[in-house]
């Protein structure tokens, strides 16, 4: 739906505004967290998508997708990982093309307590400001924009 009457500077603003918020949200967030832990975004990101995901694994191509890293990028992602005893890499079973990504016993716990700050912080800096309904209507309009752009559902 086109809206005539709102301004091409208003709309145009609104996106700047929302854009602003979420960069100084996200560096808040992820500046306590690689202080507390020591990890960058990516490294973040992949282990809360590990600590989410059944038995803590995921096949690497995918994660690597979900993450939206490349795969040279998502490697030396990985090997970061690998070398502070995260995760490891374990070939699958049944396919020899396939490598899974898992969560380590000490990864488990660093990426549980991660989750546990991030929510935290994100209590602070987007629930407290803006309250339960705010917060959930800003989490709706999220997912719809991302689904009629061509994200994930």
């Amino acid at each position: 739906m086109n809206d005539p009457h709102t301004d091409d500077d208003e709309i145009v603003t609104w996106w700047g505004l929302v854009i602003e918020g979420y960069l100084a949200t996200q560096d808040t967030l992820m500046g306590e967290i690689e202080e507390r832990f020591g990890l960058a975004p990516a490294s973040f990101d992949i282990l809360i998508r590990l600590v989410r995901s059944t038995e803590h694994r995921m096949p690497m191509t995918k994660l690597a997708r979900e993450a939206a890293l490349s795969s040279g990028g998502f490697t030396k992602v990985a090997d970061r990982l690998v070398a502070a005893g995260l995760i490891t890499r374990v070939p699958s079973p049944d396919d020899r093309r396939v490598t899974f990504v898992t969560l380590t016993g000490h990864g488990l716990e660093i990426a549980g307590q991660a989750r546990k700050a991030c929510a935290e912080i994100l209590r602070r800096t987007v629930l407290s400001p803006l309250g339960p309904e705010k917060s959930v209507a800003l989490a709706e309009a999220m997912r719809t924009l991302r689904r009629v752009n061509g994200g994930a559902s």
